[in-house]
């Protein structure tokens, strides 16, 4: 089905200074504060440092955190970087930009996304996802969010599959990166879909969807299913 174009304009490009949840706050990336502390928050130097964590990143691997800060700083000519900080103490604890940005089409890609240790598989990083969508489709008024990987990246398949995003298929022989072959998939939400997505999310987000332990009650798949 053709989506309507009534009244449409081209709209802003995502820039926001920050983004603020109840467990997660988002800040523009600042080279001075922010590169040095997410690079020790994804594990800092050493082989099962950062590069473990980003190693299917542009330009990976890094040599360490000031030419993994240079790099990124670069970035931002066209990117726009949000630090994924925890609310309570306002740590660098993760990454993720917005890119391939198209304020005519209103489609953003959301790329270069890292959960250090300290908030992989929690409420925090599935807070700052719900933030960062939240601001395209409802601060923006875009009407495509994508999520594209490296087709053997499989942390990123399943992340982007929870999160609501679908499956559009795989450019084969996409890129050379390090001097490996790169089939990239792809993925997306549209405007139409996230509606289902969010109320989803803030169902999974909710304090009683945890016990005691601060384990899951529902899961962000089964809760979608139920609200779509």
């Amino acid at each position: 089905m053709t989506a309507s174009l009534a009244g449409w304009t081209p709209r802003p490009r995502p820039q926001p200074a920050q983004l603020v949840g109840a467990t997660t706050k988002l800040v523009a990336f600042d080279p001075e504060p922010h590169g040095a502390a997410i690079w020790q928050a994804l594990g800092g130097d050493g082989p099962e440092g950062a590069n473990a964590r980003i190693h299917f990143f542009p330009d990976a691997p890094y040599r360490d955190a000031e030419h993994f800060t240079a790099t990124y700083t670069a970035f931002q000519k066209d990117w726009h970087t949000m630090v994924i900080c925890d609310a309570q103490w306002g740590l660098p604890r993760g990454m993720a930009s917005f890119m391939r940005i198209r304020p005519e089409h209103g489609s953003v890609e959301i790329g270069a996304v890292a959960h250090g240790h300290a908030i992989a598989r929690t409420p925090v990083a599935t807070e700052a996802h719900y933030l960062l969508a939240q601001h395209v489709f409802e601060d923006l008024g875009y009407r495509r969010y994508e999520w594209k990987l490296n087709a053997d990246n499989e942390p990123s398949h399943r992340a982007a599959r929870r999160l609501g995003f679908t499956f559009e298929g795989t450019f084969r022989q996409d890129m050379v990166t390090g001097g490996t072959n790169r089939d990239t998939a792809w993925y997306s939400m549209l405007d139409s879909e996230w509606p289902t997505a969010k109320r989803a999310l803030e169902a999974w987000l909710s304090p009683d969807n945890f016990d005691p332990q601060g384990n899951q009650r529902s899961t962000l798949e089964g809760l979608r299913a139920e609200t779509g």
